[in-house]
This record gives C-alpha cells, sequence and structure tokens, in this order.
C-alpha cells in the first residue's frame, strides 16, 4: 500500500539524518549535491583524462613502452564495458537506491586504482582499467546522477549545473597532477596516492547519502502545492511502477534517440581527450623534461573552461530549451577542431583552442537529466539514464577503437581529427530530429498502475487559488521545459 512515512518506521540512521536536515539552515538536497560532486570528481577524472595516460604507457624508453594501438584499445575496452554496464547499474539504482550504489562505488573505486597502480603486462591494463574500473565508474555516475531528479521539484537546472561543475573542477586539477606524480613519483605511486585519497573520500561520504527525501521526511527542493507527495512505496510497488514507466518511455522516439546524440557528441570529445596531449607532444609543440605536465595544461584548460558550460547549460536549458542549448554546444565542439588541425604548431594555438573546445565540451553532455525531466516527467529514470550512458560510453568505445586503428594504419593525426569533427556535426543532424521538448511526451503514465501504486491521486478540481506551501507562493502551471519551436 501507499503510505507516508512517518518516525515510527524509519531507521535510526534515517532519523539521525532528518534532523540533520532539519537543522540546516538550507535544504538537505545540497548536501546531496555536494556528495555526488565529489565523487563525480575521483569517478569520471580518470575517463575524462586518459589522455595523460597514454604517453606513459607508450614511451619506448619508460618501464611500459607498449603499442600505441594495444593501449587504446584498452583504455577503448573501458568505454565498451562501461556500455554494456550503463543499463544495469542504472536498474540497480532504481531497485537499491543510491546509497548502497555510493558504498559499492567507493571499495571498488579503492581496489580499482590500487590494481591499475601494480600493472606490469598489457593485459594488466585491460582487465584492471578497461573491465574494473568501467564498473567503478558506472556505479558512481549513472544511478547516482539519475537519482538528483527526485531530490528536486525546482531549479533541477541550477542543481545539475553545480553539480556538473564541480566535475570540471576535478577533471581540470586531476589531469596536470597526475602527469606530475606520473614523472615524480612514478606510475605506481601515482595511483596509489589517487586511489587512497579518492576511495577514502567516497567512503567518508556514505554515512551521509540518503535515496530520496521521503527517506528523512522532507519533500523535494521547491516543492509546491499540487505536486506528488513525498512518499514510501512497499517494494512491489516500486518494482511495478519502474516495470510502467520503462514500457512507456520505450514508446517515445527521445529514448531512442538520445542514446545515439550523446554517442555522437562523446565520440566526438572523447578523440581529442585521447589524442590530443600525445598529438601536442609528436607535433614537438611541448619539448624537455616536463613536456608530459606542460602539454596536459590543454586538458586542464579544456575542463576549467567547461566549467562554465557545464553550470550554464541546464541552467538554460530549463528555460530555452535542452535542444537548443545541446546543438549550440555540438556545434562548437565540432568547428574548433580546425584550429589545431591546419594552425601552426604553436603551444598558444592549442592552449587557444581549448579554451573554445572547452566551452562545446561542457554543454554537449550536461543537459540530459534536465531533457529527461522536459521528455519523460517524474519517474524512476536510473534505467533511462541508463541507456543514454551506454549510448555515450559506445560512441566513445567505436570512436577510440575506430581512431587507434587508424592511427595503426596511417599514423595520421589528421584523419582521426576530422573524425572526431564529423561525429560532433553529425550530432546537431539528430538533434534536429528530437521532438518539441516543451510538454512531457507521456503525461499519463500512471494511470496504468493501481491506485495503491500511484504517487500523484487521480485528476479532481482544483482550487482556483491554492494556498502556498510554508509561506511561498502559489504556482503558476509550469511547462515541462523551454520551448523549442
Amino acid at each position: 500500500m501507499l503510505r507516508r512515512r512517518t518516525p515510527a518506521d524509519t531507521p535510526a540512521a534515517s532519523l539521525e539524518a532528518r534532523g540533520l536536515a532539519a537543522r540546516l539552515p538550507f535544504h538537505y538536497s545540497w548536501i546531496i549535491i555536494a556528495i555526488l560532486a565529489t565523487v563525480q570528481i575521483f569517478a569520471s577524472s580518470i575517463s575524462m583524462a586518459a589522455g595523460i595516460m597514454l604517453p606513459p604507457l607508450t614511451d619506448e624508453s619508460g618501464p611500459f613502452g607498449w603499442n600505441e594501438s594495444l593501449v587504446t584499445l584498452g583504455i577503448a575496452a573501458y568505454y565498451g564495458f562501461g556500455a554494456l554496464y550503463a543499463p544495469i547499474t542504472g536498474w540497480m539504482g532504481d531497485r537499491f537506491g543510491s546509497r548502497i550504489m555510493l558504498l559499492a562505488a567507493a571499495i571498488l573505486y579503492l581496489i580499482s586504482m590500487l590494481l591499475l597502480s601494480q600493472i606490469s603486462e598489457v593485459w594488466h591494463f585491460f582487465l584492471f582499467f578497461g573491465v574494473l574500473l568501467s564498473l567503478t565508474q558506472s556505479l558512481g555516475m549513472v544511478p547516482l546522477m539519475a537519482s538528483i531528479s527526485g531530490w528536486f521539484r525546482r531549479r533541477l537546472g541550477l542543481g545539475i549545473g553545480i553539480l556538473w561543475a564541480a566535475g570540471g573542477i576535478g577533471t581540470g586539477v586531476f589531469a596536470p597532477i597526475a602527469g606530475y606524480l606520473i614523472q615524480t613519483l612514478g606510475w605506481q605511486g601515482n595511483f596509489i596516492v589517487i586511489g587512497l585519497v579518492g576511495g577514502g573520500a567516497m567512503l567518508a561520504l556514505v554515512p551521509l547519502m540518503r535515496n530520496r527525501p521521503a527517506d528523512i521526511g522532507i519533500e523535494p527542493y521547491g516543492a509546491r502545492v499540487g505536486d506528488p507527495i513525498p512518499v514510501r512505496l512497499e517494494k512491489g510497488m516500486e518494482r511495478l511502477r519502474m516495470a510502467v514507466f520503462n514500457k512507456n518511455i520505450r514508446r517515445t522516439r527521445p529514448f531512442w534517440n538520445l542514446p545515439l546524440i550523446h554517442g555522437l557528441g562523446c565520440a566526438g570529445h572523447g578523440i581529442i581527450l585521447i589524442y590530443v596531449v600525445k598529438y601536442a607532444i609528436d607535433s614537438e609543440v611541448f619539448t624537455g623534461p616536463n613536456s608530459l605536465a606542460t602539454a596536459g595544461i590543454i586538458l586542464t584548460i579544456i575542463s576549467l573552461v567547461s566549467i562554465v558550460s557545464r553550470f550554464g547549460t541546464p541552467v538554460l536549458a530549463e528555460i530555452y530549451g535542452t535542444r537548443r542549448m545541446m546543438a549550440v554546444s555540438l556545434a562548437i565542439q565540432g568547428i574548433t577542431v580546425p584550429i589545431i588541425m591546419f594552425g601552426p604548431a604553436e603551444p598558444w594555438l592549442f592552449y587557444l583552442f581549448a579554451v573554445s573546445f572547452g566551452i562545446g565540451f561542457g554543454g554537449e553532455w550536461t543537459g540530459y537529466l534536465i531533457i529527461n525531466r522536459q521528455y519523460f516527467g517524474d519517474g524512476p529514470m536510473g534505467t533511462v539514464y541508463g541507456w543514454q550512458t551506454t549510448g555515450a560510453l559506445m560512441g566513445h568505445f567505436i570512436a577510440t577503437a575506430l581512431a587507434g586503428l587508424i592511427m595503426y594504419t596511417t599514423g595520421s593525426y589528421m584523419a582521426v581529427l576530422g573524425l572526431s569533427m564529423a561525429y560532433s556535426l553529425g550530432g546537431v543532424v539528430v538533434i534536429a530530429l528530437l521532438d518539441n521538448n516543451s510538454q512531457v511526451l507521456i503525461p499519463d503514465w500512471e494511470n496504468e498502475l493501481p491506485d495503491e501504486a500511484r504517487l500523484r491521486p487521480a485528476p479532481t478540481t482544483a482550487p482556483a487559488h491554492p494556498e502556498p506551501v510554508e509561506g511561498r507562493p502559489a504556482p503558476a502551471p509550469v511547462p515541462a521545459g523551454g520551448d523549442d519551436d
């Protein structure tokens, strides 16, 4: 049956969090944002800065000296296995809750990074980075990022913008630090330090994590009269809601188009993130004993500049429509690549490219949680976001593998960079085929549920002037998102 959670049936740990929520001068949703931002900094930085690993692993005078194509295939395996994991971990998040996912991700992160520090054969890299660390990333990113939608009734764009912006800071700091640690402490010391710091930080945050506002007896941020009451359902009802919601979203075109767009966008920037440092070093743009660290600044600039668009895109998407923001971001990501394809081999030009490319990169992939709300309304978003993440990682996988094959057969950076540009601009074309996102596409999906499984009551005649909640203004009708017409 459907019932409101009360202190009498709330576990002690949740009661502690409820007491903390009552004492905070701000909504507990911002605590969740802070937790997820920390997780994202560690869980996603290693993949976003994967290019920093390519030079030390392929340096013939270094401890590894592996074939560049084999290493690239190992990075591609990371994305390939991540694509397989994403819908599974998304479903697990809907099924078991984000707190358990955070605990699992923290433990696996620590194990994965320590094992990665001990590699001595190329198959170790495939196993520990390609298979195990990709599972860690999937657990830490897919279900946790999808859960944020349930914590915000309004201002979701602001919350997501802050979340993704924090990730940009993490990636920007990670690349030069990893480059410096590899050159000073060696491969082993670098990953031991990062693993202990990252795994320890995530484990420390598990006690503060909660699955949903109802777990601590509060409403989502921005809740108003007429919004669904925060309740807790029996497990059978939760599973039924998941099944009906997922059946309805599969009937819509965006369910299928969004993973494709995400794949094309990630393919476009994934090639750049992996190859731009190696390209700059091989082109002798950066030389000397600190060439890896100074070339890694390219990734730092991309990440730091992307903070602006990571933050701004979700916020503006709620106002102007996510389709527009995604199309503009992908276009920028594509048309800036010729700067390093045809310009002189000078450091300033690579830094200029990093600035311009970073704007498009930061906005390309940060609007999906917003457009999911705009297209699909309220529902268990883990599975749908998992499939979109599968599209993104398949894009990374295919592009990385194809780029590695091109480098193996032709050795041409020009062909690889041209491939990046084609992927990004192809995504702009597919965005044009998306449905208008100003109205929810499945507004009546709960009608297929029995009454005890619904969060919204059956439609009734609403009062003409509803009273505000806790002194807040009564709401005006709010559409699903910006009008893209």
